[in-house]
């Protein structure tokens, strides 16, 4: 009979190899419904619905179930921004004639 001695790297309890370490899983996507996402924009949900069906402000389909991230939301208040202007208002030098 033969006996394995126990080393600092196999002890000897199975043959089989430590599990690896898997990396932690990423945290979910939380995906607001149009009417959510149109209480954080103050918008009117229509308005939002009809410019993601035309596909011009960022969206998600979830098959036929329109969808908003966090980072569509940011994009879609960021393409509203406006700067500031000065003054706009004419004096009588230069309104035109």
């Amino acid at each position: 009979m033969s006996h394995s001695v126990p080393t600092p790297d196999h002890d000897g309890a199975g043959d089989q190899p430590a599990p690896a370490q898997q990396a932690p899983a990423p945290p979910p996507v939380v995906l607001y419904t149009p009417a959510q996402a149109a209480e954080f924009l103050t918008v009117r949900e229509s308005w939002l619905r009809r410019r993601a069906g035309a596909r011009l402000i960022p969206c998600t389909f979830m098959g036929k179930h329109l969808r908003f991230s966090a980072a569509d939301i940011a994009a879609i208040a960021d393409t509203g921004h406006q700067p500031v202007r000065g003054n706009t208002r004419r004096t009588a030098t230069t309104r035109r004639r």
